[in-house]
């Protein structure tokens, strides 16, 4: 899978902000995808104690929602733990393992956030510019925003708003548990991040691509093979 190197990833805490205001500018929130026919989830596994991270991607084929590739990639996490900068920690090994894809997907669901972010620019938003491709953000938890409460029922949802700008929903996709965290990525729109997110879902809290990013990236998914970088 292509990637567009936008910029180094040896920065500064400073440059780090800097770029993340100047890059929420030109995040897409019009819609670029209407018919998928891969989905990919993409998930960060960090081993605080010992100073490396996986990165993991999973492709499924879609309707059917199918393993076609995995990719998995081990290396050293370099920038330090910032919150509201984890895309310069985590995104490294993200695309290490994206472009090592031979199919590349249509549309990418990452576990974390897309805009619902204090500047605008998550990790789903970051590496959403850098391969130029439909992403979403899902996330298991708020970094900033606030919502109203939301129906029990699957599907159901409330607008997470920050300020007086609308920047992700909580979406309930499994009864009796905690809503994820739906945000626009790239190229494409809240609306539709929500069906995306919910057309995945096959009963369990997390949507199926980044469910089995997560596995992989845990050592748990069979088939899985790393790739030290």
């Amino acid at each position: 899978m292509r990637v567009f190197n936008l910029h180094s990833w040896h920065v500064t805490t400073a440059e780090a902000f800097d770029l993340q205001l100047k890059l929420a500018s030109e995040v897409s929130r019009a819609d670029a995808v209407s018919s998928p026919r891969f989905i990919a989830g993409v998930d960060i596994s960090v081993d605080r104690v010992r100073g490396v991270a996986r990165g993991a991607v999973v492709v499924l084929s879609y309707p059917n929602l199918k393993v076609v590739e995995t990719r998995v990639v081990e290396g050293k996490v370099d920038f330090p733990y910032v919150p509201g900068l984890l895309s310069f920690r985590e995104a490294p090994l993200a695309l290490a393992a994206l472009e090592r894809l031979e199919i590349a997907p249509d549309l990418i669901l990452f576990d974390g956030q897309g805009i619902a972010h204090p500047r605008r620019l998550g990790l789903a938003s970051h590496l959403g510019l850098f391969l130029d491709t439909p992403a979403i953000g899902c996330a298991k938890s708020r970094l900033c925003g606030n919502h109203a409460m939301l129906g029990s029922e699957v599907g159901s949802y409330a607008e997470l708003v920050d300020g007086d700008e609308l920047i992700g929903a909580a979406l309930r996709t499994k009864a009796g548990v905690k809503p994820v965290y739906v945000s626009i990525g790239h190229k494409i729109s809240l609306e539709s991040a929500i069906h995306w997110v919910t057309r995945c879902c096959c009963g369990y809290r997390l949507p199926e691509p980044t469910r089995l990013a997560h596995l992989a990236a845990g050592g748990r998914l069979e088939g899985a093979k790393e790739v030290l970088v």
